[in-house]
């Protein structure tokens, strides 16, 4: 069988989280392919809600192995919290696995992320402070830790010796704290090594198999096209690659075995974080679109922030699907929208020099640019209850189409609630 590769076509929290949970029922591996705990997915079922920011989105489901990818950025506090948390709430224990390559998030990274967005006050990037643009910075300049290193105390030393000798310096001279003492840092990553070591394991191989043998494999992404830092709205970005593109990397795979790309895309828009948002509305109108918005409205998964509300951006959503290389789209929320007589929706935007454009532009050309709207009927009913794509409104149903026609890719699943069950497939 084929890799199915999940992702978002937009600034993230489109929804991936329920529908990673829908393909994850007929998957036999559910992979975490890049990112940290910086984002969360959100899932619904009959034990309740969480918010995953570390564990695979497949670990509600016994017969599902999870896999933590080497392109993650492991957070082993945050993953230990989340498989703590499953086993209060009755969650049977999941079957895991951390790739032994995979690096961590060191308690520094988090440090170094608060300090520098305190001291860029209001020029800050918008950062979640899960130190994940310290740790990339680390991967990249070859100071990180792998998970292997917590089993060789030795080697252990040695990489943190090297790493803490520039950061120590940095932390008194131009944050004026006070340095990092490596004994007492030792101390906790002994622990983790611990508690991590039964998880360890090579999973490059593991799904290399798994792809010999024909099992299904679902590979999930953090965050959205948009965030991706060589093709998104940079520097107001993640520090890593947020496109299906990268999953083989990410989680160890051969790039041929990726055929099918399902992005999925919100019947509006919405963003946590800094930077441009073209589509953005404010004030009272966007109130009342983030109240209704997911089961508990629109507040960030990971940080709580209440998320920027937009109408549907044809120019950024077109882009997104294209860079994503997406085969069908999954649209959620659209149920939300009921409340309204007319939907306004951007169909391109006008750029700071006047120019109209339905491209969507690089970031310096975002700024100044303007939303250009059309307004669509609304249905002005509750579709929650419905599963036919017949027994959709005849304006809802034009809504869809509508999308479809602008971002031209075919949508094959429509989401009109937050549980399993809320699914329209076409």
């Amino acid at each position: 069988m084929t890799v199915t590769a999940i992702v978002g076509a937009n600034w993230g929290d489109e929804g991936k989280g329920k529908m990673t949970d829908v393909l994850a029922a007929s998957s036999s591996f559910v992979v975490r392919y890049q990112g940290g705990s910086n984002a969360g997915h959100t899932i619904i079922n009959e034990y309740g809600k969480f918010a995953l920011h570390m564990l695979p989105s497949g670990v509600f489901y016994p017969h599902v192995t999870n896999v933590i990818g080497p392109g993650t950025a492991l957070d082993a506090d945050v993953l230990l919290q989340e498989l703590q948390a499953l086993e209060d709430r009755g969650v049977p224990k999941p079957k895991l696995y951390i790739s032994e390559r995979a690096q961590l998030v060191m308690p520094y990274h988090r440090l170094f992320d608060q300090l520098e967005e305190e001291r860029l006050g209001s020029l800050s990037y918008g950062s979640t402070r899960r130190g994940i643009a310290p740790f990339y910075t680390d991967k990249y300049a070859k100071l990180g830790i792998q998970a292997a290193d917590l089993m060789d105390s030795g080697r252990l030393r040695n990489r943190l010796s090297q790493s803490l000798a520039a950061k120590n310096v940095l932390l008194e001279h131009l944050y004026g704290t006070p340095p990092i003492d490596i004994e007492a840092l030792l101390a906790e990553l002994n622990d983790y090594a611990v508690k991590l070591q039964p998880y360890l394991v090579n999973t490059t191989e593991m799904l290399q198999r798994a792809i010999q043998n024909g099992d299904s494999i679902l590979v999930e992404g953090q965050l959205g096209a948009l965030r991706d830092p060589d093709h998104g709205i940079y520097p107001y970005s993640t520090s890593s690659s947020t496109l299906a593109g990268f999953a083989p990397v990410g989680a160890g795979i051969p790039a041929s075995s990726i055929e099918r790309v399902l992005a999925v895309v919100k019947a509006y828009s919405s963003c946590v974080g800094a930077g441009p948002f073209i589509s953005e509305i404010e004030g009272e109108e966007a109130h009342a679109l983030r109240l209704r918005g997911g089961d508990a409205g629109e507040f960030g998964a990971t940080t709580g922030r209440p998320r920027r509300m937009g109408w549907f951006d044809a120019v950024a959503t077109k882009y997104g699907c294209m860079i994503q290389g997406a085969t069908e789209v999954a649209l959620t929320n659209l149920d939300v929208l009921g409340y309204l007589e007319s939907i306004p929706v951007c169909s391109a935007y006008r750029l700071a020099d006047g120019t109209m454009t339905r491209e969507f532009p690089v970031s310096a050309k975002l700024e100044g640019a303007e939303p250009i709207l059309e307004e669509l009927p609304g249905w002005n009913s509750d579709i929650s209850g419905i599963r036919e794509l017949e027994q959709l409104p005849p304006k809802a149903k034009a809504y869809v189409e509508w999308i479809e026609q602008q971002i031209g890719v075919r949508i094959a699943t429509i989401s009109v609630g937050p549980h399993r069950e809320q699914l329209i497939t076409r």
